[in-house]
């Protein structure tokens, strides 16, 4: 993919690739659309989705943006009594004209420096369909340092909040 290519997604969609290094939420966007597609009523996407993330939250912390709180909220419980930490991060309306494009539907990255952890849920958000969805923002995380479980590989962080959340849910 080079810049300003215009890709279709699996839901119809049309985006302007203006970062190829952002090419994984295509990916996870076509992901999305064909888990609520098939049927899933409650979704929960992780990835290393922003380098900006790691910078302001360390790699303690995952971010969790979802345009329901009550889900978001439910999500960041999880992680915290698993043990894998997430913190509660915005999805506001105001991002999403961040990402219109004059020659596809959305474009990949908003253009902008500022907000890129923000305009990349915002861009995964237009693919989650209807329901509960959470994105969580691995990028710090998934190398954190001096797990004990993992020596210096990565973490396996979210398994255990994927756990804890399905184990939670009854």
């Amino acid at each position: 993919m080079r810049p300003t290519d215009v890709v279709r997604t699996a839901a119809g969609l049309t985006v302007e690739v203006t970062n190829p290094d952002a090419e994984g939420r295509l990916i996870l966007a076509d992901a999305l659309w064909y888990a609520r597609r098939d049927g899933a009523t409650h979704l929960v996407d992780l990835a290393t989705l922003t380098g900006a993330l790691r910078a302001g939250m360390g790699d303690l912390y995952a971010g969790v943006f979802a345009a329901d709180e009550a889900w978001r909220d439910t999500v960041v419980q999880a992680g915290n009594a698993s043990g894998d930490l997430a913190w509660p991060w915005p999805l506001h309306p105001r991002y999403r004209p961040l990402i219109d494009s004059t020659v596809a539907d959305l474009r990949n990255t908003a253009g902008k420096d500022f907000g890129f952890p923000i305009v990349a849920a915002t861009f995964l958000q237009q693919f989650a369909g209807e329901g509960p969805w959470a994105h969580v923002d691995i990028a710090g995380t998934a190398w954190e340092v001096g797990r004990e479980y993992t020596g210096n590989d990565a973490s396996g962080y979210g398994v255990r909040l994927l756990v804890e959340l399905v184990r939670s849910a009854g």
